[in-house]
């Protein structure tokens, strides 16, 4: 019997959500950079999303949104072996500039009122926390932790022919 030795460029995926989402626009803004930083997917917890004008490359038609009702159900829906990674201004989280990203990955933001509850950092498998004493725009935080990711692994980007400009 022979086994598969298929090589892939890219091997895993990952994906990023907001916690208990204030402000639509926050979901739209990171899903336009989820899709521009190569995310599989991005999810809502909690509170869901409500659709919003601000997604100008309709990122909405080229990767999908999911929603999970609570902490317990995103973590009975986490794909086999992937890490749930915290993105928190905590004591026990990891600075970014320290940080490995595993191949399958979720990372899960909080909102800026309330960030992400203790109940939800103790499910998470691992928490990461982004420079400065104060937090930052929940879509700006994700957007940085996307770009991070891709920095330090070094795969390249989807090729995204509809984010080129247009030439006349």
């Amino acid at each position: 019997m022979a086994r598969l030795q298929q090589q892939y460029v890219n091997p895993g995926f990952y994906g990023i959500g907001i916690h208990n989402l204030v402000h639509d626009a926050n979901i739209g803004t990171l899903w336009r950079s989820g899709y521009i930083l190569g995310a599989a997917f991005i999810f809502t917890v909690g509170r869901p999303y409500r659709q919003q004008r601000g997604d100008v490359t309709h990122a909405w038609s080229k990767i999908p949104l999911y929603h999970y009702d609570d902490i317990d159900d995103l973590k009975k829906h986490l794909p086999h072996a992937t890490r749930l990674i915290g993105v928190e201004m905590s004591e026990k989280a990891c600075a970014i500039e320290h940080y490995n990203h595993p191949d399958r990955a979720i990372y899960l933001l909080g909102n800026e009122k309330s960030g992400l509850p203790r109940p939800v950092t103790d499910a998470c498998h691992e928490l990461i926390q982004l420079p400065g004493e104060f937090s930052l725009n929940v879509s700006v935080a994700g957007s940085l932790v996307l770009y991070d990711r891709v920095a330090k692994t070094g795969r390249a980007l989807p090729q995204r022919a509809d984010l080129r400009p247009k030439t006349t």
